[in-house]
């Protein structure tokens, strides 16, 4: 129990001016980042001497700015937009009014373009510290997202309470520890959870993102829920069905996937006679996609998490963040991922494929069912991966074409391997009369600068060809 102000607490009586209190949420969660807790707080109801109870008039509920609520007004000012959330507790001295704040993280928060900091018990301009500044920045640089506390100071049984502990060790199939105590030494040697100074423990963002029984338990994170919408035509006018998963990540992904596969409108085949359902996309292209979309999200991007959208003729997955690399080198590039334990601890558990080879799955199982090729899409804040129904080669677009042909020939080069015209065509899955066809298609593409011979003296026939960057 503090009983003193810090550079994250600020108490209060009565205060309520609206600019003061969105100045204090900049101050109090770049405090909070400075000295690595999860939370800033405010704290209203307190006597500004003794910090005894006294009560506070303060209603954060019912206060205004001209026509605007209190809550939205600060919200619409603050930069980036933080998660902060205030609690009315009635006491027998009054009531007192709690303020939680969320940390900053990425960079510092800003209220009206401005940023600021505790300095012992003053509120000050960021931009006045330099040396502050730059610690803060250090902080920003230093503590990756996993790292972060999601809940502090929690009880040995609250742990164990909000985490699905038996999920961690099913995936990792291990056995569960018969004692408490072993546990919780595996989740701390996991960084799931690390100790805290005020005792108990700290929750991590990973241990909580990845095995949260409730996403919902950790306000700052609820956001993060993968969302699953269907709606019934090729437009967003009419939902079909809505989902929001609740679990972690790691604990919940088998179910999520689950749950995706029989949404999934399905094509009746017939194969030696006997007719068999088969899904409308692949289903490893599907989960690469979606586990894809979990581990490079941006989780500084506030208010958005991973969605996933089936429409009558394609499926789109978004997640939060732009692209560490250039779209039109997933299949070849390095992976570089934000969250690099995150990204490693699925891998452990089966989750995501090894390193670099999940885009090139999608294309190559898309490939396999001759589908129309994967659009990876870059907005300013988000990157959106679009599958599409079965299209033959004769109502493809010519971009459709072009995007083909050039993954085609990037997928064969990963394999150390050439695209000619007779691999296009396979791709296409077009006869062997069809050699002009196809020569039309790698036209376009060289056209487009995509693609390029690998040695323009050969004769046309045995032609060979390789992705403009290789």
């Amino acid at each position: 129990m503090l009983t003193a102000e810090t550079e994250w607490t600020e108490f209060k009586h009565n205060n309520k001016d609206p600019r003061e209190i969105g100045e204090y949420i900049s101050a109090l969660s770049n405090g909070a980042a400075l000295h690595g807790k999860s939370h800033g707080y405010m704290v209203w109801g307190l006597d500004d001497e003794t910090h005894e109870i006294v009560g506070t008039n303060f209603n954060p509920r019912t206060e205004k700015i001209g026509n605007e609520e209190l809550e939205s007004w600060l919200l619409r000012l603050l930069s980036p937009r933080i998660m902060f959330v205030f609690h009315e507790v009635d006491t027998d001295k009054g009531k007192v009014v709690i303020l939680e704040i969320e940390r900053a993280s990425g960079k510092p928060v800003q209220f009206h373009g401005v940023e600021y900091i505790r300095i012992g018990s003053y509120k000050k301009n960021l931009k006045e510290y330099p040396d502050k500044e730059r610690e803060l920045w250090r902080v920003f640089d230093y503590v990756p997202f996993e790292d972060a506390v999601a809940a502090e100071h929690v009880s040995d049984s609250d742990v164990l309470k909000v985490l699905d502990y038996p999920s961690y060790f099913e995936l990792l199939d291990v056995a569960l520890p018969e004692d408490r105590k072993r546990i919780l030494e595996r989740l701390s040697e996991d960084s799931m959870i690390t100790r805290c100074n005020a005792g108990g423990w700290n929750i991590t963002n990973l241990g909580a993102i990845l095995f949260a029984k409730k996403l919902s338990n950790f306000k700052h994170l609820s956001r993060k829920s993968v969302r699953v919408i269907v709606y019934s035509g090729k437009d967003r006018i009419e939902t079909q069905r809505e989902q929001e998963g609740s679990k972690g990540y790691a604990s919940g992904f088998e179910g999520l996937i689950g749950f995706i596969d029989n949404l999934l409108p399905r094509n009746e085949v017939i194969g030696k006679a006997l007719r068999r359902d088969v899904p409308m996309y692949p289903e490893l292209a599907v989960r690469e996609l979606v586990a894809n979309a979990i581990v490079h999200q941006d989780f500084s991007l506030r208010g958005t998490g991973p969605m996933i959208e089936m429409f009558s003729d394609r499926m789109e997955i978004t997640n939060p963040g732009v692209p560490l690399v250039k779209t039109e080198r997933f299949l070849d590039s390095p992976p570089r991922s934000r969250n690099e334990a995150l990204a490693s601890f699925l891998r452990r558990v089966g989750v995501c494929e090894e390193r670099g080879s999940g885009f090139d799955k999608v294309v190559s199982q898309t490939e396999f069912y001759q589908l129309p090729a994967p659009v990876v899409e870059v907005t300013e804040e988000h990157t959106r991966v679009t599958l599409f129904t079965h299209k033959p080669f004769n109502q493809m677009e010519r971009e459709e074409r072009i995007r083909a042909c050039y993954l085609h020939a990037c997928l064969r080069h990963v394999m150390k391997e050439y695209m000619t015209n007779a691999s296009l065509r396979q791709r296409f899955g077009m006869d062997d009369k069809e050699i002009s066809s196809a020569s039309r298609v790698i036209r376009d593409t060289i056209d487009a600068g995509l693609i390029r011979p690998k040695d323009s003296s050969t004769a046309p026939r045995h032609m060979k060809y390789v992705p403009y960057w290789a």
